[in-house]
């Protein structure tokens, strides 16, 4: 038990910054455990979730956010139907309320399990906004303003990855 709590130690402290394992995704360093982070290891996110629920309860930073925006290259104004709160009152916070920051890492997961079955940014945001006949012939991206929704859409994500169409 002693070795495993000295070499996750010495591994949280030996390096505090990841690089990007996913394939056709440019190589790109983020904090540990940020929500860019989670995009690109999502699969390693499980392990982890009782790091993220600490991250979540003590609220997203905004340079974490302004961060994952710019990675998955979107705008802020894009997100602002499905965030709990308004892109002005975000703009006015340094760190987010829990809801929201749980909405970010949510999202953060998503992007990351649709950038690996869709192996491209693109494909995958052409997915998001294109209707889909499983989800009553809605956009999944409409879905995401509620944890249904997340739930409907990363349940069809995992449908495409195996290849069990409705």
């Amino acid at each position: 038990m002693d070795n495993k709590v000295t070499s996750r130690t010495k591994a949280k402290k030996a390096s505090a910054v990841i690089q990007t394992p996913l394939k056709n995704l440019k190589a790109v360093n983020f904090a540990e455990f940020s929500p860019s982070w989670v995009v690109l290891h999502g699969k390693d996110a499980p392990s982890f979730k009782m790091e993220l629920i600490d991250r979540i309860r003590q609220g997203v930073k905004k340079p974490d956010w302004k961060q994952l925006i710019d990675y998955i290259d979107s705008t802020e104004k894009e997100f602002e139907p499905i965030l709990p709160a308004s892109i002005s009152s975000m703009q006015k916070k340094a760190v987010y309320s829990k809801e929201t920051s749980e909405r970010i890492y949510e999202l953060a997961r998503l992007f990351g399990l649709g950038y690996e079955v869709f192996d491209s940014k693109e494909d995958f945001k052409q997915w998001l906004m294109t209707p889909s006949r499983t989800l009553g012939n809605k956009l999944p991206f409409e879905l995401l303003d509620s944890s249904f929704g997340f739930e409907m859409v990363e349940s069809e994500i995992i449908r495409i990855q195996y290849n069990v169409y409705s």
